[in-house]
């Protein structure tokens, strides 16, 4: 008989893309274009490769990627006035214009050299898909930022109901590096922007997630940048502002030393691992680990990784 799933509580837990529309084909763009514009691919089979006017065509809503750096455009705008658009823009259409699905470097490229038309590709597509594709397009190509990367998850999870193994599934990343990705949006927003315009690694983001307020994390993260700490370092300022604190709430007992950076380091790795809250409490050898989670799925999840089985 085959073991009860997880989602009965605890007691539980111890027994293809359609078809589009075809649309006649337009005139051949004027000849001063028609260099600049000419795709060297060709459509997936079923979908429909024609030029349209660039003024026709929108963002999209549901675009990760926020940023688009001027003298990276500029650069991919002389790539295309010298070799063409190689990759047809992904739109979907939208009754009086077309909506961008994927491409919006190359659109906003193509305005800044003036072009009358570009080519596409039409596909239908839901919200859901357009948000996957964009995200799908940015994370092979490594355009997103953290932030970016990880508010884009956050919208498969919050907006279209995936859990977070779905949406690692549609991305092609494991469940632990979505879940990471999202705990990044847990810090208050001027430390987000660091880490959106660099001045803080990932790496320096996830030690500082340590810290229990916005207050010591906005503290922590502008220590490191002052002071040009190296993820180590910042290990070292964190476990110092969490004994800090520790001692002032009196969580220690008299004589006992407060948490060093090699907790605060274990403890850090292990929250990557498990992909979860966790607090390692040590003292002279004693101490406990707090593993946390929030639902039946997660914690089954948990038990994967550890090597536990519920049989």
């Amino acid at each position: 008989m085959a073991r009860p799933a997880l989602g009965r509580g605890l007691g539980a837990l111890l027994g293809g893309s359609p078809a589009v529309p075809q649309f006649p084909s337009p005139p051949a763009p004027p000849p001063a274009f028609a260099g600049a514009a000419a795709p060297a691919a060709s459509a997936p089979a079923g979908e429909l490769l024609r030029r349209v006017a660039l003024a026709t065509i929108r963002p999209c809503p549901f675009q990760p990627r926020k940023d688009f750096p001027e003298e990276s455009l500029r650069e991919l705008a002389d790539s295309i006035r010298a070799q063409g658009i190689v990759q047809p823009l992904i739109v979907r259409d939208r009754g009086n214009h077309f909506e961008l699905i994927a491409g919006e470097r190359r659109w906003r490229a193509a305005q800044l050299l003036g072009l009358a038309e570009v080519p596409v590709v039409i596909r239908e597509a839901d919200d859901r898909t357009a948000l996957e594709l964009a995200l799908i397009e940015n994370l092979q190509r490594e355009n997103l930022n953290a932030i970016e990367e990880a508010q884009g998850y956050a919208q498969l999870v919050e907006q279209f109901q995936f859990t977070q193994e779905e949406a690692a599934g549609k991305v092609g990343k494991s469940r632990a590096v979505v879940a990471n990705s999202l705990r990044l949006l847990k810090l208050p927003p001027v430390v987000q922007g660091y880490v959106r315009d660099g001045r803080l690694s990932v790496g320096h983001a996830k030690v500082i997630l340590g810290l229990a307020t916005e207050k010591l994390q906005t503290l922590a993260a502008e220590r490191t940048i002052k002071e040009a700490l190296n993820v180590r370092q910042t290990e070292g300022l964190v476990a110092r502002l969490q004994a800090r604190g520790s001692s002032a709430a009196g969580r220690f007992p008299p004589g006992a030393a407060p948490v060093d950076a090699h907790v605060a380091s274990l403890e850090g790795r292990l929250r990557e691992r498990l992909g979860t809250k966790v607090q390692l409490r040590y003292h002279k050898g004693k101490g406990s680990l707090e593993v946390a989670f929030f639902s039946d799925a997660e914690l089954e999840r948990i038990l994967q990784i550890l090597g536990v089985t519920t049989d």
